[in-house]
């Protein structure tokens, strides 16, 4: 049965939920191997028209919580920059129309973006390892991101990943997940963003969105819980085990929000049968496109 294909919103800034995992048995992303993936990250996000508000790296996979932007919002000039930072500053930039037209394209398409970070990454994984062949498995999976609500859910989710997985107590204590980057390294080089399209977060600074983020990684989690408190409620358990919702739900927001995507990529599928939202249990107000079984 063929896949549908990628739905990917052009035009508007849109978010969306990344992860890819290793086609190799084992945990076979170490510390080397996670820090090189992080460097081509931000490497990739200071060409590509993206905003990334979150990541986390685990042994076998890797989350990108990012904002993909079009590339009508960045001139020519602005093109002809990351062109430089691409190909390096000695290359030169007298780039005719189409050639800018082709950049622009280029490098607002995630597709383009997830390629050649995963690509890159191939090469030096198989070159210290010295070996030949697939590295990754199959295509990486994508869901598009509410902003607000939804999607400062969908990052407090990503960064518990290593506190789910049982590595670490605190999700900032752990290198490579985004709260643990803003913590131990104050952001370095401004790579992440705090833009979470929240009412009241527009106008604060960077520290008092990264300590209310914080907060609300830890009630999520119930992180700080009594001991005695041996029944957690649904909403902390939605974030303290693995859940399907945030990684294969195809899109996720409010009901209004999922329906009108849900009308916009109505083609893709095969059923006859409108698909209608499917509220998430232990996220109020947040819907999926897809029912799923965990």
């Amino acid at each position: 049965m063929p896949r549908i294909p990628r739905m990917l919103i052009t035009g508007e800034p849109t978010a969306y939920h990344v992860m890819s995992r290793t086609a190799l048995d084992g945990y076979v992303l170490g510390d080397v191997e996670k820090e090189h993936l992080l460097r081509l990250i931000k490497q990739m996000s200071s060409v590509y028209f993206v905003e990334v508000l979150g990541f986390c790296i685990m042994g076998n996979h890797f989350h990108l919580l990012v904002r993909m932007m079009p590339g009508s919002l960045y001139d020519d000039e602005e093109v002809k920059r990351r062109f430089k930072i691409y190909y390096g500053p000695n290359v030169k930039a007298d780039m005719c129309k189409e050639r800018i037209e082709f950049f622009r394209k280029k490098w607002s398409s995630l597709s383009e973006y997830m390629r050649e970070i995963k690509q890159r990454f191939s090469r030096f994984y198989n070159k210290r390892h010295n070996r030949k062949g697939f590295f990754w498995g199959e295509r990486f999976k994508s869901v598009i991101v509410e902003d607000g609500d939804t999607l400062i859910n969908c990052l407090a989710y990503i960064d518990l990943n290593p506190v789910r997985a049982g590595i670490c107590e605190r999700p900032e204590d752990y290198r490579w997940n985004s709260l643990g980057y803003h913590i131990q390294s104050g952001n370095k080089e401004d790579f992440l963003s705090l833009n979470f399209g929240l009412w009241g977060f527009q106008n604060a600074t960077y520290l008092k969105r990264l300590l209310e983020y914080k907060k609300f990684v830890y009630e999520k989690a119930g992180l700080g819980m009594e001991e005695s408190q041996t029944s957690a409620p649904s909403s902390v358990k939605r974030f303290l085990y693995r859940t399907r919702y945030f990684s294969d739900s195809a899109v996720i927001g409010t009901k209004d929000f999922v329906s009108s995507c849900y009308q916009r990529f109505r083609h893709y599928f095969t059923s006859r049968r409108e698909k209608k939202p499917v509220s998430i249990s232990g996220l109020s107000g947040i819907y999926s496109l897809k029912r799923l079984t965990e």
